[in-house]
C-alpha cells in the first residue's frame, strides 16, 4: 500500500557554525508531523519550526541522509537536501589515528555509532555515571542505566566502548576501585571539548526576528565582519597557511610522508623540522616542530599545537621561527629570566599569576578564556621529555583547552614571548552571515533555514 502524501516540507542543510551538524527548517501544514519524525530520526528540537542533529561522531551527514530517504520513502515527506550538505555527504575522508585501523568504513560508523549512542544515554539520564578515571590517557567509567544493567565504559567521544557489565551498581564500583583505585573520582568526568561542542550545535542557531521586524535588504544580504580576539577565533585553515609559509620561505623544503596525511617541512639547515597532520581531528596534534643541535644531533626543543588552534595564533609561530634562527642556539638554561622573559608579555598587561608547589599559571583577570602555565617539575627532567613544561591554551579550562600549544622547556623565550604577545592583542576579522528574515508578516512566525556560511576567503599572511 502506497504511504499517503505528508503536506510537509524539510530543508537540510549544514550547521552556520558547528563543522559537522545539520539542520531540519520545516515549512508546510503538517509541519508538526515532520517535527515528531526527526525527532525520532535523532533530530533535537530548537523550536517549532527548527531541529538539530548533532553528534559526538561528526557523522550528521550520513544520518541525514539515511534520516532523509527513509522519510521520503516510507512516511511521504518532501525532503531537500542543500548543495553544502550534499557536499559535506559525498565527502569521504578517514579518521587520523584510528586505533582499529583494520575497519572498513561502515565498521568504523557502527562502532562510533555505538559510542553516540552511549554519549545519548549519559546526556539524557537514562545511564548515570557513578565514577571516572584517568586510564593510560583515556577515560574509563561505571554507570548504571535507570533500572537496568551496569556497564564499564572505555574510550572518550566516538571511541567510548562498553567494555564489561556487572549485576549490580555495587559489584561494579567495586570492581573499578580495584582497577583504578589511585585516580577515581567521583561522576562524570568533564566534558570533552567535542561534547562541549556537540551540546552547544543544539543552542547556536541563530532566533528569528519577532513579528513585524524587518531588516535593510543591505544588512540581510550582505556578509558583515566582526572582530574577535585571536585566541578565541575559529581555528581556520591550517593548510592553507602552511602552504602560503612553504610559499614565502625558499628556506623550507617539504615533502609528504608514507603516510598520505602527513607532510614535512625541513629548514635548509636540517636542524629544525615542521610536521603537519592534515586530517587530524579536533582534539588531536597537528603541528609538530622540533630544533636539533646538529643535523645529527640531539633535540634541543619541541612544540606541539592541536588542530583546534586559531590559524591566527599559529601564523604568530611560523612568523617567529621564520625571524629569528632561534633554533640554531641551544638555549643557556632555564631561571627566573627566561620565564620572565617567555611570560613578560603577560606580566606587562596585569595578567594574574598563580603560584603552586610545581606550576606557575597566569590568566586574565576579568576571565577571559585563555591562558599560559609554566611547569616546574617538566622542566627538570631530561631534553627529551614528553611532558610539557610550557603551555599556552585558550577554551574554558587548561584541564580541558578548546585549543592548547604545550613546549619543551628549552623552547626559546622570544618564541613564547610572541606567541603570549598575541594571547593579549592578537585579533582576526570573522565573517558572519545574518540569517534571512521572515519573507511576510504572515510566515514571521516561521524560522527561517539557518544562513549559509560564509565562503572561506584567501589565506593571506599578515605583515608583522
Amino acid at each position: 500500500m502506497t504511504t499517503p502524501s505528508i503536506d510537509a516540507q524539510i530543508r537540510l542543510h549544514t550547521h552556520p557554525s558547528h563543522p559537522s551538524a545539520v539542520t531540519a527548517t520545516l515549512t508546510g501544514t503538517q509541519h508538526h508531523t515532520a517535527h515528531a519524525l526527526l525527532t525520532a530520526h535523532g533530530f533535537e528540537p530548537v523550536n517549532e519550526h527548527n531541529l538539530v542533529l548533532a553528534r559526538i561522531d561528526h557523522e550528521e551527514p550520513y544520518w541525514a541522509q539515511q534520516s532523509a530517504r527513509k522519510l521520503a520513502d516510507e512516511e511521504g515527506v518532501t525532503v531537500e537536501i542543500t548543495p553544502r550538505l550534499r557536499a559535506a555527504i559525498d565527502e569521504e575522508w578517514p579518521w587520523a589515528n584510528y586505533p582499529m585501523p583494520w575497519c572498513t568504513r561502515r565498521e568504523i560508523r557502527e562502532v562510533s555509532d555505538q559510542a553516540n549512542q552511549l554519549y545519548e544515554d549519559i546526556r539524557s539520564g537514562r545511564l548515570v555515571i557513578h565514577a571516572h578515571a584517568e586510564d593510560a590517557g583515556t577515560t574509563v567509567a561505571v554507570g548504571t542505566y535507570r533500572g537496568g544493567t551496569s556497564v564499564y565504559l572505555h574510550g572518550e567521544n566516538h571511541l567510548r566502548q562498553t567494555a564489561g557489565t556487572f549485576d549490580s551498581p555495587a559489584q561494579a564500583i567495586a570492581a573499578f576501585e580495584r582497577l583504578h583505585g589511585t585516580t577515581m573520582r567521583p561522576g562524570s568526568a568533564p566534558a570533552t571539548e567535542t561534547e562541549q561542542q556537540t551540546a552547544e550545535a543544539l543552542t547556536s542557531l541563530t532566533t528569528p526576528a519577532p513579528d513585524g521586524a524587518s531588516t535593510p535588504s543591505a544588512e540581510r544580504d550582505e556578509p558583515r565582519t566582526e572582530l574577535v580576539p585571536a585566541y578565541a577565533a575559529d581555528p581556520g585553515n591550517h593548510e592553507a597557511l602552511l602552504d602560503a609559509f612553504l610559499d614565502e620561505q625558499g628556506e623550507w623544503q617539504k615533502y609528504r610522508t608514507w603516510v598520505e596525511n602527513t607532510t614535512i617541512a625541513t629548514h635548509e639547515s636540517l636542524t629544525l623540522r615542521i610536521e603537519f597532520i592534515h586530517e587530524a581531528y579536533i582534539d588531536d596534534v597537528a603541528w609538530t616542530i622540533a630544533a636539533y643541535e646538529s643535523p645529527t644531533g640531539p633535540r634541543v626543543w619541541h612544540l606541539t599545537a592541536t588542530s583546534a588552534t586559531p590559524v591566527g595564533i599559529v601564523e604568530v609561530l611560523l612568523d617567529s621561527l621564520a625571524a629569528q634562527d632561534a633554533w640554531a642556539q641551544e638555549a643557556d638554561g632555564l631561571n627566573e629570566q627566561t620565564v620572565a622573559q617567555a611570560m613578560r608579555p603577560l606580566a606587562d598587561e596585569g595578567w594574574s599569576q598563580k603560584v603552586d608547589s610545581r606550576r606557575i599559571q597566569w590568566s586574565e583577570p576579568t576571565g577571559k578564556p585563555a591562558g599560559a602555565e609554566f611547569d616546574a617539575f617538566a622542566a627538570t627532567t631530561q631534553a627529551a621529555s614528553p611532558l610539557p613544561a610550557w603551555t599556552i591554551w585558550g577554551g574554558k579550562h587548561i584541564d580541558h583547552p578548546t585549543w592548547a600549544i604545550r613546549c619543551s622547556p628549552h623552547t626559546p623565550a622570544g618564541l613564547l614571548a610572541d606567541l603570549t604577545y598575541d594571547l593579549i592583542h592578537g585579533e582576526v576579522r570573522h565573517q558572519v552571515s545574518p540569517p534571512a528574515p521572515a519573507r511576510s508578516p504572515h510566515h514571521a512566525a516561521q524560522a527561517t533555514a539557518p544562513a549559509p556560511a560564509a565562503p572561506p576567503q584567501p589565506l593571506t599572511r599578515r605583515n608583522r
